[in-house]
Order: C-alpha cells, then sequence, then structure tokens
C-alpha cells in the first residue's frame, strides 16, 4: 500500500458514503472482453489491444469498438459461461459488506459489458452499475456496441451523479481502479485508489495499493 506525498484527507466510515469501481481487473481478477476474444478465437488479438488501452495508449472507444468487431457471430448464451468462469478479486466480497454495514453504497463502472457485469452486480449486492451493452440479432454478437460507450468521462459523470443522487459531498466518495480511464474520477474521489494499476494510473492516483486485496482499501478510510 502507499500513499502518495499529495494525498488529501479521506472519507470517514462513520457517515454515509459511496465507493465506484470498476470491474476488470479490480472488482474482477479478469478482462471479460478478453474472455470474450478467447470463445472468438482471437483473444491474444484482443488482448494485446486491451493493455494498450489500459495502458493509455489508444483511444478507448476506438479500441472498444475494435475489438468488439472481433466478436461478431459469437452467441449470447456465452455471456453466462463467460461469467461462471470468472473470479472476484480478493477482499471484494470483504470490502463491499463492510461498506454497506457503515451504511455506504457501492457502485461499479465499467468499459465492460452490462451482459455480464449485471451477473457480477446480482452475485456482489451492488447499489449501481453502469456498463456498454452489446448489440445481439438473431441470438448473436453482431460486432457493435449500442448506445453510449463508458469513457473516462462517462465513468467521471457516474461518481457525480450518484453522490448528488445520495445528497453526498465528493469528499466522502472512494474511486478505485488500474486503467487509464479510471484517472478522472480517481482524481475527483474524496479517496481515489490505483488497484494494482497500470503505471500511468498509478503515477496519477493519491492512493495506491499494490497488494490484490480490495480490503487493503478499508484500511486507508477513517473510522
Amino acid at each position: 500500500m502507499c500513499l502518495q506525498a499529495t494525498a488529501p484527507a479521506v472519507p470517514s466510515l462513520s457517515r454515509p458514503g459511496l465507493l465506484v469501481m470498476d470491474v476488470d481487473s479490480t472488482l474482477i481478477d479478469e478482462e471479460v472482453i478478453d474472455r470474450l476474444g478467447d470463445e472468438a478465437g482471437c483473444g491474444e488479438r484482443i488482448a494485446a489491444v486491451t493493455e494498450r488501452a489500459m495502458r493509455g495508449e489508444l483511444d478507448f472507444e476506438q479500441a472498444l469498438r475494435e475489438r468488439v468487431a472481433l466478436l461478431e457471430g459469437l452467441p449470447a448464451s456465452i455471456f453466462r459461461q463467460v461469467h461462471d468462469s470468472l473470479h472476484f478479486t480478493t477482499g471484494a466480497f470483504d470490502l463491499i459488506d463492510e461498506l454497506h454495514t457503515h451504511g455506504w453504497k457501492v457502485g461499479v463502472v465499467s468499459g465492460g459489458f452490462h451482459e455480464v457485469v449485471d451477473m457480477l452486480a446480482e452475485d456482489a449486492h451492488l447499489d449501481y452499475r453502469i456498463a456498454n451493452r452489446l448489440e445481439v440479432s438473431d441470438g448473436r454478437l453482431t460486432g457493435r456496441v449500442l448506445g453510449e460507450i463508458v469513457t473516462k468521462d462517462v465513468k467521471l459523470r457516474s461518481l457525480k451523479a450518484w453522490a448528488d443522487e445520495l445528497g453526498l459531498p465528493l469528499s466522502q466518495t472512494v474511486a478505485v481502479g488500474d486503467g487509464a480511464n479510471d484517472i478522472p474520477m480517481i482524481q475527483a474521489a474524496g479517496l481515489g485508489v490505483a488497484f494494482c494499476a497500470k503505471p500511468r494510473t498509478r503515477a496519477a492516483a493519491p492512493y495506491a495499493v499494490d497488494e490484490r486485496d480490495l480490503t487493503r482499501v478499508l484500511d486507508l478510510l477513517q473510522d
């Protein structure tokens, strides 16, 4: 665990709050689009683009559309199969349960897909979720995304909107993520945490957790 020199005062568990986190490589150990790519027979190609996008080397929206195009033809039933192969990050349920005990709300904002994120949200008893949605026709993926892409701006906007809905100041919010598209929400939150993050994200965050255990986030909060 690391505290950067510019770290501000942190939120308190003694008052209501909000934690928002990324999904892929944060809430869960895997990258869902890479798993879908494996099923489509182009896993290595997709994983290479994912890595570059999360490092901030590629435009996220363009990179996502290019990867999704490679999934054309996969059956919609693949979502359940992929979900069942995923692993929640160590400490994920303990973090969420502890925050709920203190009257906090927990949400996820994902550059992944509602078709899997919704199942994960149910598993983890999350209060909010936003993700991309894939187009399906005749039971198969078309290779296109429906609606607005969840970019770094959407992640930041979601953090602020949920905090506003709950009547919370941003000083009582936490944002956790690993990729470049998480940086704006990490920097805006009362407690911004780079979780086992890419170098650019870690350098930009007030706090960093380098151990794959989400309960370490609790150690950063005031009682």
